[in-house]
């Protein structure tokens, strides 16, 4: 029997479990086995909380198909929430490691439970080569590629995660389904990708719909959040503060010209717990 937490971040749903004092084993098959929405628990995917030998905690992150993901933004909010909540630390600023690196989060505690939280996600990579994506552009702002006969311009933009940035006149009437499943695995990203179709607002909001890579499309990406202010910024779409609304809520965004860092702030929240007989 397993302990298992089920949480989500806007929406981005997934099942979290303690694996400090628990053993778990054959990840990609279990994640596979609780995301499923009709004969498991349903979610985007698996996130293991594990011991670290670098930060004050792990995070393991597996999609619903069972690959294991070097990052979620809205996933890792919740983590912090996870571990604060269950005790598990009382710091509210906590560095966790994940296969993106160490990214350090700022708990905001309201009533003793963590309700909304700070994550510093670090550097954009824009390297074609690091993100990966195969181009020769420094960085890759105009990337051409096509889908069921319609043409595309992408920004490339790793957050430890590769995504792929590219605007449509109306998010709420573009067939993500149709064209995100095929832009995901084209031949030019060697580790697929994520790929955000957005919709310019203003200098300061944008809307976004996100097909994730071994998931399909979900409610929100944090990842992708970030990535979309990076990619609106480098085409001088929007200022560096960007509230970036998606289907299960808004993200604020912000990519501070000083440290070149990263920032989201967005909210965690606990739905269930219970016990898995697997």
């Amino acid at each position: 029997m397993i302990k298992f937490t089920k949480m989500h971040g806007l929406g981005n749903d997934y099942v979290y479990i303690d694996a400090i004092n628990q053993k778990i084993e054959q990840e990609s098959s279990l994640a596979q086995f609780v995301s499923n929405r009709h004969f498991g628990i349903g979610a985007d995917g698996l996130i293991l909380i594990c011991k670290s030998e670098k930060a004050d905690f792990k995070m393991r992150m597996f999609n619903s198909d069972g690959s294991e993901a070097e990052m979620c933004g809205n996933g890792i909010r919740c983590v912090g929430k996870f571990v604060y909540d269950k005790e598990f630390t009382d710091k509210t600023t906590v560095r966790i490691e994940t296969l993106a690196g160490i990214k350090t989060l700022k708990l905001n505690v309201k009533e003793g439970k963590v309700e909304t939280v700070k994550v510093d996600m670090g550097e954009p990579i824009l390297e074609a080569e690091k993100i990966p994506v195969i181009s020769n552009e420094k960085p890759v702002k105009n990337l051409l590629l096509k889908a069921e006969g319609i043409e595309f311009k992408f920004t490339c933009v790793s957050m430890g995660n590769p995504h792929a940035i590219t605007i449509v006149e109306n998010t709420e009437r573009f067939d993500i389904q149709k064209y995100g499943k095929i832009l995901e695995i084209d031949e030019v990203f060697p580790n697929k990708t994520n790929v955000e179709f957005i919709e310019i607002v203003d200098r300061n909001n944008v809307k976004m719909r996100v097909w994730e890579r071994g998931a399909g499309e979900t409610l929100a990406c944090g990842t992708g959040a970030c990535a979309t202010a990076v990619a609106c910024c480098l085409n001088d779409l929007t200022d560096r503060d960007l509230n970036v609304e998606l289907l299960g809520g808004t993200l604020k965004i912000e990519w501070n010209n000083e440290d070149n860092h990263v920032y989201m702030t967005g909210p965690a929240v606990t739905v269930f717990e219970g016990t898995l007989l697997y």
